[in-house]
């Protein structure tokens, strides 16, 4: 038998090996355990797809290492934790959306088995299956780029109602009702959590490890130390403010001097070689003409 052949062969045999092995070490009284706790309160119509669930769940953690596990809950804190992307749907999506591309490159192998078969199936597969890490990856990194870009003028507002007279806390719940990006969710969050009683520095401390801005880290934690040793949080959120504009400045400017290098590949890869052709094109004809 060729090489291709059992790599066809492989192809469909593991899988289908290590999804039978996970069924049968499947842990089916905590199973039927999570499933009755979900089925509670639901009809007996509801039953088959309340099943389902934690059958599916209990293979795609089987499948998902747990460190990697981690790094997904990390990545859906970072994004804000969407509704239509909790964690536990995410980990069942994997699997299945890999499986969906191994049997489609299967069809195609069947249909032409060459060796560019073979790579595209393994291509579809691998890349089924990191998707979901691609779009919850993008919206983390989009969402924190608008927390960065909306803390300066949070904190200035922060800053002007304590002046005015208000308290941190109210200050901070006044920036959230004007806000309407990231960063006011993630205060609601906190005034939220501080009002079902969890301790302020606690609820501080959350609010930076869901962010990855080193900006509204280094906030979180001059909030907590002026909070600890009893410092004036108008000079805190004064100095914070101040600091926060000129970082905004600074990566302007950096931003702005990195453009040139930035649109120097496109220049010479795209417009100078169509350039060249405009202007020596005709001549590069009339020599042929002449020489021929």
């Amino acid at each position: 038998m060729t090489t291709i052949a059992w790599l066809i062969i492989a192809a469909v045999v593991l899988p289908l090996a290590y999804f039978t092995w996970v069924l049968v070490t499947l842990d089916r009284k905590g199973a039927v355990a999570i499933q009755t706790n979900l089925a509670h309160g639901f009809t007996h119509g509801g039953n088959n797809s309340v099943q389902a669930a934690p059958i599916l769940l209990g293979i795609s953690k089987r499948l998902t290492p747990g460190s990697y596990e981690a790094k997904l809950d990390r990545w859906l804190a970072l994004a804000g934790r969407p509704e239509s992307m909790p964690l536990e749907k995410v980990i069942v999506a994997k699997p299945l959306l890999a499986l969906g591309g191994a049997l489609l490159g299967i069809f195609l192998i069947g249909a032409s088995p060459a060796p560019a078969s073979v790579g595209l199936t393994i291509f579809m597969t691998i890349f089924l299956y990191f998707i979901p890490d691609l779009l919850i990856y993008n919206n983390g990194v989009k969402r924190q780029q608008a927390i960065e870009l909306e803390l300066p003028n949070t904190l200035d507002q922060m800053l002007i109602s304590v002046e005015a007279g208000l308290g941190f806390e109210s200050a901070m719940a006044r920036s959230a009702a004007y806000g309407g990006g990231p960063l006011a969710q993630e205060l609601v969050r906190t005034l939220q959590d501080i009002q079902v009683g969890r301790p302020r520095q606690e609820a501080y401390e959350s609010l930076a490890a869901r962010s990855s801005v080193q900006d509204l880290r280094s906030f979180v934690r001059a909030v907590v130390q002026a909070d600890k040793y009893g410092i004036g949080i108008a000079k805190v959120l004064r100095a914070q403010a101040k600091q926060a504009r000129v970082k905004r400045r600074q990566r302007a400017e950096e931003k702005a001097m990195k453009l040139p290098v930035k649109v120097l590949f496109p220049l010479i890869l795209f417009i100078f070689p169509v350039l060249f052709i405009v202007l020596l094109g005709p001549a590069a004809i009339n020599i042929i003409a002449a020489f021929s």
